[in-house]
C-alpha cells in the first residue's frame, strides 16, 4: 500500500458524510449507515477514516467472515466482547438472554429480538460514559443471528451517542439490510484513478494505455493498486482487457492468488491453514503448524511480501486475498488443514468451531463428526442461533452414514432450517428425510412439516387442506399430534377464510369427530371438540361446548406455559359466543404470557387480537398504545402482519383520509397472501367507516363480502349488523332479512348481551311504524349492561334518528344527544358528526367539534409512551417494553410534554385517557 492518504483519493465527498456522521454521534443523535460498494472500492480505507477521525468517541469494531457464517452470534461477540463489564447494568431479562447468546450462561434459547434489545442497552450504557461508534466491515459475511441483533438496534437509534457503519459488499441482499441511510461507494474519478495508478507503476505509462486501465477498472482502488503488481512494461502495454475477462472481484482474486503462487510452498501451506481459520487467532495458527511441522519462520516471504501479517492477530491485506488463497486450494489441501486445525483446537474450550473444522476436513460420511455436529446444533439453539443450528443439522445430515438415521436428522434440519424462514431449503431437506425413512411416524411427520411451511410461507388457501391431510396420517401413529394437527387445519382455514377451495373446515371437523377420543382430554381437545361440532352439527349445539372450553382457558386455577400455543383460539372462540368479558380475560392472559416469554412473534397477532376488543369497549387511547407497541414490533422484526388493528383504529375514529388508503392496499396485500379471513376482517372494517359516513349502498356491498363466508363466526358475524342497517338505508329489505335471520340464530343460541343487543337493533330497523321502538329500548337496555360503548352509542343514534323520522323531535334530542356525547368522549368523529347532523336537523343546534384533543396530535409512538409513562412506569422500564434506550424515551416525552403543554409525568394519566 502507499499509505491511507492515496486510498482517499478522490473522496472528498464520501469522508465529509462520514464526518458529519461521527458529529451527530457526538451530539446525541443516533446515528446508522451502510457503506456499500464492490470488492476492492474502498470501503475499508473509509472505515479506516472514520475511525481516525472520530476523536472524543469509543470505537467498537468487527468483521465478518465468510466461514463464520454459520457461528451463532460470532461478529456480535466481536463486537461487544469488550463491552461486557457494563452488561451487570441491564436489565435482568435482557442480561440472561445476551449471556446465553454469548455462551457464558446455559438457559432456554433468547429470543433474537431481546438479544437486539439486550445489545441496544449495552451500547447506550457504553455511550452514558462516551460517545460511542461501532464500526463493522464485511457486513455481507456475517452470521445471521449478529445481522438481525445489529439491524435491530440500528432501527431504534435516535437520542443516543451511538453510530453503527456497516461496510457492505454489493450487491445488497436480505431484508434486515433495507431501508437504512447508504454510502455508495463508486469507482474513483479518473483524474484520481490516473494519479493513483501513476503512484504504483515503475517508469512512465503510455497515456492511452492508463487511460485503458483506469477504465477497465472503472476505477477500483484496489484494482489499480494491485493488479499492476508483477507485471511487465510489456504486459501493461495492453492493459488489462483479455478474452476471458472475468468480474472484476475475479481478476483482483486471481492477482492474489498468481502472486501467492510465486512464494515457496511451504508458506502457500501455512498461508492456506491462516485462510481456513477466520479469527485469525495466532496461538491456533501455531498449534497447527506444529502439527503439519511447519516453522513459523516460513511466513517470512508472505509478510516480506505484504500479503499477511503476523501481529496479535493474523491479518491479511485485504478480505479477497484470504478468499483467493482458499478458493485456489484443491478440495483435498483445504481438507487437510481443516484437519489440522481441528485437531489443534482444545474440544472442551471451542467444540463447535472443532466440529466445525472437523465437517470441512470429511470428505465421505463419519457418524462421529455427524454427532458433534448434531451437539453443537444443540449449543446454538440453546444460544438463539436458528440458522446456525439448521446449518449443523444440514451438514449432520450429509455425513450421517446410516440411510434410517440420516432421515430422521435430515427431518430435523428440515424443522430447523424452516424455523430459521428458509422455507426452500426445508422443502428439499424433505426430500431427502422422505426418500430415506422407512418409519412411518417420521414419514407422516415430513407431510405434517410440509404443510407447516405452506401455512406459513404466505397463509395460502391450500395449506388447511395439506394439514389435514397430514393429521389423517398421524391419526394411528400419533393421536395427540393429529389432534393438534386438526386444530391447525381449523386455523388455517380460518386465515384462508373464502379463498379456501372447497369447505376445508367441515371436512376438517368430519375427520376430528370420527378420530378416536383420546385417553387424557387436554384443554385444546375442548376446542377441537367445539370446533368440530360447530361445523357439523351447526352453531347452537357448538355452544356449551364453546363456553366450558373458555371457562377451562380462563380459570387462573387451570394455567399452564402450554397454553401459548391454543389462547388465540380460545380468545376467538370467545369471540364467536359474543362473550365480551372472556375475550378480554383470554387476550390479556395471551399478552401477558407472550410478554413475559418474550415471543415477538407471537406478539403482534396476540395484540392486534386485545386491540381489537379495547376498540369495541371504545377505549381508544389504550387501542392506539397497543397499536404503537404492534408498530414498533413489526418494524423490529420485518413481520408481514397485515395492519388491521390500524385499519380499526382509522375507522372507528372516523378517519376516512387515513383509513381509505390503508383499506385499499391491505385488501390488495391479504389477497396476494391468500388470506380471505383478512380480506373479511377489512371488508368489515370498510362496511363500519361508510355506515359512519351515511354512505349505505357501498356499505352493503363491502358487509355482503365480509360475511359471504357463513362459516366465519367472527368477523363475518359482526358484518350482519352492519349489513341489515345499511341494507334497510339502502330499501334492500329482503336483503337485511336474510342478515337479521342468520344473526338471530347466533344471538339466540349465545344468549349475551352483546349478541341480543346488537339483534334487538337490527330488528328495530326493519321493524314497521311503532313496532320499532320497544326493539330499540331493548337494544339500548341490553348494551348498556356491557362495556361496548360503541355499539351502546350507535344505538342510541339509530334510536334518535328513528324518533325524529317519527316526528318526536323532544325525545329524539335525548337519545340523539346522549349518543353524540358518548361518541365525542371516545373519539369517533364520524358517527359523532353523524349525531350532530340529526341533532341540528331536530333544532338543536350544536357547534363544530372543537379541534381534536392535544392527545391526539401525539404520535402513536408518543401516546403508547406517555400512556407507560402515565402508568408510573421508569424510562428504563419502557425502553425495555418499547425496544428503546433511556435516552430515547426521554427524547419522547421531552416532546410529549411540549405538545401537551405539561411539565410533569403526573399531569399524564388525565391527559391521555
Amino acid at each position: 500500500m502507499t499509505g491511507p492518504t492515496q486510498w482517499l483519493r478522490g473522496r472528498s465527498a464520501e469522508s465529509a458524510r462520514l464526518d458529519r456522521l461521527v458529529a451527530g454521534v457526538r451530539a446525541g443523535q443516533g446515528q446508522v449507515l451502510i457503506v456499500r460498494g464492490e470488492a476492492g472500492i474502498g470501503k475499508s480505507a473509509l472505515l479506516d477514516h472514520l475511525i481516525r477521525n472520530a476523536d472524543g468517541c469509543r470505537v467498537a469494531r468487527a468483521s465478518g467472515v465468510e466461514s463464520e457464517m454459520e457461528l451463532p452470534f460470532a461478529g456480535l461477540h466481536q463486537l461487544c466482547s469488550p463491552l461486557l463489564k457494563l452488561a451487570e447494568h441491564l436489565p435482568p431479562p435482557q442480561r440472561a438472554a445476551l449471556s446465553v447468546a454469548f455462551g457464558l450462561e446455559f438457559g432456554g434459547p433468547p429470543d433474537r429480538f431481546l438479544v437486539g434489545a439486550a445489545v441496544l442497552s449495552l451500547l447506550s450504557e457504553v455511550a452514558d460514559r462516551k460517545p460511542l461508534l461501532c464500526v463493522v466491515d464485511d457486513g455481507q459475511w456475517l452470521d445471521q443471528a449478529s445481522v438481525q441483533a445489529l439491524t435491530f438496534v440500528g432501527r431504534r437509534l435516535f437520542a443516543d451517542h451511538v453510530g453503527i457503519v456497516f461496510g457492505v459488499r454489493d450487491p445488497l441482499t436480505g431484508p434486515e439490510w433495507r431501508g437504512f441511510p447508504e454510502l455508495t461507494v463508486g469507482g474513483l474519478p479518473e483524474e484520481d484513478a490516473g494519479a493513483l495508478l501513476d503512484a504504483v507503476v515503475p517508469g512512465r505509462l503510455d497515456e492511452h494505455v492508463r487511460d485503458r486501465i483506469v477504465a477497465e477498472t472503472r476505477g477500483n482502488p484496489l484494482a489499480l493498486l494491485e493488479l499492476p503488481r508483477g507485471l511487465t512494461a510489456a504486459e501493461l502495454a495492453g492493459g488489462f482487457e483479455r478474452p476471458d475477462a472475468r468480474p472484476l472481484a475475479s481478476q483482483i482474486e486471481q492477482n492474489f492468488a498468481q502472486r501467492v503462487q510465486l512464494l515457496p510452498a511451504r508458506t502457500q501451506h501455512l498461508l492456506l491453514i491462516a485462510a481456513a481459520e477466520p479469527v485469525g487467532d495466532l496461538p491456533l495458527l501455531l498449534r497447527a503448524l506444529t502439527i503439519v511441522g511447519i516453522p513459523l519462520t516460513e511466513a517470512g516471504p508472505a509478510e516480506a511480501s505484504g500479503l499477511v501479517e503476523l501481529g496479535a492477530r493474523v491479518r491479511f491485506r485485504h478480505p479477497l486475498v484470504r478468499s483467493a488463497i482458499y478458493r485456489a486450494a484443491t478440495p483435498a489441501d483445504r481438507r487437510a488443514v481443516h484437519h489440522a486445525l481441528a485437531e489443534a483446537i482444545d474440544p472442551d474450550l471451542d467444540p463447535d468451531r472443532r466440529a466445525w473444522h472437523r465437517a470441512q476436513a470429511a470428505d465421505e460420511p463419519d457418524e462421529s463428526v455427524a454427532r458433534d455436529l448434531i451437539a453443537s446444533a444443540d449449543r446454538a439453539e440453546h444460544r438463539g442461533g436458528l440458522a446456525a443450528t439448521a446449518a449443523f443439522l444440514r451438514r449432520a445430515t450429509e455425513l450421517t452414514p446410516d440411510p434410517g438415521t440420516r432421515a430422521g436428522r435430515a427431518l430435523a434440519a428440515a424443522r430447523a432450517t424452516f424455523r430459521a424462514g428458509a422455507f426452500e431449503a426445508a422443502q428439499k431437506l424433505l426430500v431427502v428425510a422422505d426418500e430415506q425413512s422407512a418409519d412411518g411416524l417420521q414419514q407422516a411427520t415430513v407431510g405434517l412439516l410440509r404443510a407447516q411451511i405452506s401455512f406459513a410461507s404466505g397463509h395460502g388457501a391450500s395449506a388447511a387442506q395439506q394439514l389435514l391431510d397430514a393429521a389423517r396420517r398421524l391419526e394411528p401413529l400419533d393421536l395427540d399430534l393429529a389432534r393438534d394437527t386438526y386444530l391447525d387445519a381449523f386455523v388455517a382455514a380460518m386465515f384462508a377464510g373464502v379463498l379456501a377451495p372447497g369447505s376445508p373446515q367441515s371436512a376438517v371437523a368430519q375427520a376430528a369427530r370420527m378420530a378416536p377420543r383420546p385417553a387424557v382430554r387436554r384443554k385444546h381437545d375442548l376446542l377441537l371438540e367445539t370446533l368440530a361440532v360447530s361445523f357439523t352439527d351447526g352453531y347452537p349445539a357448538a355452544v356449551p361446548l364453546a363456553r366450558a372450553a373458555i371457562e377451562t382457558f380462563a380459570d387462573p386455577g387451570q394455567a399452564d406455559p402450554a397454553d401459548l400455543r391454543w389462547l388465540w383460539l380460545a380468545s376467538r372462540t370467545a369471540v364467536d359466543l359474543w362473550d365480551y368479558e372472556h375475550w378480554d380475560i383470554l387476550t390479556a392472559r395471551h399478552v401477558r404470557m407472550a410478554r413475559a416469554l418474550g415471543d415477538l412473534a407471537e406478539l403482534p397477532l396476540v395484540l392486534n387480537s386485545r386491540l381489537t376488543m379495547h376498540l369495541f369497549g371504545g377505549d381508544f387511547a389504550a387501542a392506539a398504545s397497543l397499536q404503537a407497541e404492534i408498530r414498533t414490533i413489526v418494524d423490529a422484526t420485518g413481520s408481514a402482519l397485515a395492519p388491521y388493528g390500524a385499519i380499526g383504529l382509522a375507522v372507528l375514529r372516523g378517519r376516512v383520509d387515513e383509513a381509505t388508503p390503508l383499506i385499499a392496499k391491505t385488501m390488495d396485500d391479504v389477497a396476494a397472501r391468500g388470506e380471505g379471513g383478512g380480506m373479511s376482517f377489512t371488508r368489515w372494517a370498510n362496511s363500519v367507516l361508510l355506515n359512519s359516513l351515511g354512505r349505505y349502498p357501498e356499505a352493503l356491498a363491502s358487509a355482503q363480502a365480509a360475511s359471504a363466508d357463513p362459516n366465519d363466526l367472527g368477523v363475518g358475524s359482526w358484518s350482519l349488523p352492519e349489513l341489515v342497517e345499511a341494507a334497510v338505508r339502502s330499501g334492500q329489505h329482503e336483503l337485511a332479512g336474510e342478515a337479521l335471520d342468520r344473526l338471530a340464530m347466533l344471538a339466540q343460541a349465545t344468549g349475551t348481551d352483546w349478541a341480543l343487543g346488537l339483534l334487538a337493533r337490527s330488528k328495530a330497523l326493519l321493524a314497521k311504524g311503532a313496532a320499532a321502538e320497544p326493539d330499540y329500548q331493548e337494544a339500548v337496555e341490553r348494551l348498556g349492561r356491557t362495556r361496548l360503548r360503541i355499539e351502546l352509542a350507535r344505538s342510541h343514534l339509530l334510536y334518535g334518528e328513528w324518533l325524529r323520522r317519527a316526528g318526536r323531535r323532544q325525545d329524539a334530542r335525548t337519545q340523539l344527544r346522549t349518543a353524540y356525547e358518548l361518541l365525542t368522549a371516545v373519539g369517533a368523529d364520524a358517527f359523532a358528526d353523524r349525531a350532530r347532523h340529526e341533532l341540528a336537523a331536530t333544532g338543536e343546534t350544536i357547534g363544530e367539534r372543537a379541534s381534536r384533543r392535544a392527545a391526539d396530535a401525539l404520535t402513536a409512538q408518543e401516546a403508547h409512551i406517555a400512556e407507560l409513562a402515565g402508568a408510573g412506569l421508569t424510562n428504563a422500564q419502557i425502553g425495555e417494553q418499547m425496544f428503546l434506550s433511556q435516552h430515547t424515551v426521554e427524547w419522547h416525552l421531552r416532546k410529549v410534554f411540549t405538545k401537551l403543554g405539561i411539565t410533569s409525568r403526573r399531569q399524564l394519566r388525565p391527559q391521555t385517557g
